[in-house]
């Protein structure tokens, strides 16, 4: 999935205030299965090591990036600290550093 803006890097902590749309962003089911599994894997490293990540993902406003640990990874989201979520479907790349 290519998108060209710059992502916002925001705190954590800001992921509870943003709003969702609906639409999915994957429109390749395989490109969706690769992001799955990295956020399996980033949730793997978040539990055992603390490993951060970096997670870009596009809310109604525009392209964001949060650098969190990820502490599940459900069918349709991730969670956070504090029990924060960010739907699958809106989630763009995830990286580890």
């Amino acid at each position: 999935m290519e998108h060209t803006a710059t992502p916002v890097l925001i705190p954590k902590e800001s992921v509870a205030t943003l709003k969702f749309p609906a639409e999915d962003l994957h429109k390749n089911p395989a490109d969706r299965k690769t992001l799955v599994d990295n956020l399996t894997k980033a949730t793997t490293l978040g539990n055992i090591d603390q490993h951060k990540c970096r997670i870009t993902f596009m809310d109604a406003e525009g392209l964001k990036q949060v650098e969190t640990t990820i502490w599940a990874t459900g069918e349709k989201n991730i969670v956070l600290k504090h029990g924060m979520t960010i739907p699958i479907h809106r989630i763009v790349d995830v990286s580890f550093y």
